[in-house]
């Protein structure tokens, strides 16, 4: 006790519990922080402002095809390096680099499942893989995907998240890409056959100049980045301000370049809808 009658208090410092890092991510729309199992958890769509974040081509898959019926195709194509591409990285680096941060072998995921119970062939491009831009190996793969839909008079999606366009590191082998996907879908079309294809954010320059903008019918996720070119480069050529939203999904709806824009966790219930629908058309 104190002179005064009253207790002495001792005061101890307790050590702050450290939080372990990465639970938590920040919304790069509206910036609020969630917590990364709930994003998980709704397919990587913000809870407070329905931001649709990347997903990756897996993701995408179970999303879309019903459980247990997903086959993969090709999955051993792995990209050559035809130009002996040079810089403070080789190609031959990035390639090995991204294929060792993703698991895959190149930027497409191509293959046959069931959405509701419907075959299908799908095809899904991963941002993560060198900006899920087009090379040899994805311009192969899709256009195999294709092929097969075709030959067994198969529908096909195909979505795409692909901000890097064609790739530069194939030079014109990649740019041929463009071309070869484009006549495999123009074969897939004269055989009354449909295609569905889905953008989401980004699709841009020689991705969406090719397959991905071809579609039957055209869905783009909420806000995506749709065009060929961005749109400060598009500012700093013309020297003018391009209006609110350009290149936006709802711009590009309001314009008629996309039909529809369809959120995250509804796109498999409408892409069944939509080959339902084709089904019943006559031949």
């Amino acid at each position: 006790m104190s002179l005064f009658g009253r207790k002495k208090y001792t005061l101890v410092k307790v050590k702050k519990k450290d939080i372990p890092a990465g639970l938590w991510s920040k919304c790069p729309e509206c910036e609020a922080p969630t917590y990364k199992k709930e994003l998980l958890d709704n397919f990587n769509v913000c809870p407070k402002c329905n931001f649709h974040l990347p997903l990756i081509a897996h993701r995408r898959i179970d999303l879309l095809i019903d459980e247990g019926t997903f086959r993969e195709m090709d999955a051993g194509l792995i990209s050559g390096d035809p130009l002996k591409f040079k810089g403070p990285k080789t190609y031959r680096e990035k390639l090995r680099n991204d294929q060792n941060q993703t698991g895959l072998k190149d930027a497409v995921i191509t293959g046959t499942g069931k959405i509701s119970g419907r075959p299908v062939v799908i095809a899904v491009t991963d941002s993560r893989f060198i900006m899920g831009s087009m090379g040899s190996v994805v311009g192969e793969k899709i256009t195999r995907a294709v092929e097969f839909a075709t030959e067994n008079k198969l529908p096909i999606v195909i979505v795409s998240g692909s901000g890097g366009g064609a790739r530069m590191y194939e030079g014109v082998f990649s740019l041929m890409q463009m071309a070869k996907t484009c006549a495999a879908l123009a074969k897939h079309h004269e055989a009354r056959l449909l295609h569905i294809s889905v953008l989401t954010d980004p699709t841009m320059a020689g991705v969406m100049a090719s397959f991905a903008g071809i579609g039957d019918v055209i869905i783009a996720e909420p806000k995506a980045l749709i065009g060929f070119t961005g749109p400060r480069v598009i500012e700093q050529t013309i020297r003018q301000k391009l209006p609110e939203g350009f290149q936006k999904s709802e711009f590009l709806l309001a314009h008629g370049l996309i039909d529809m824009i369809v959120q995250r966790k509804e796109l498999k219930k409408t892409v069944d809808q939509i080959i339902g629908y084709a089904a019943h058309q006559p031949a």
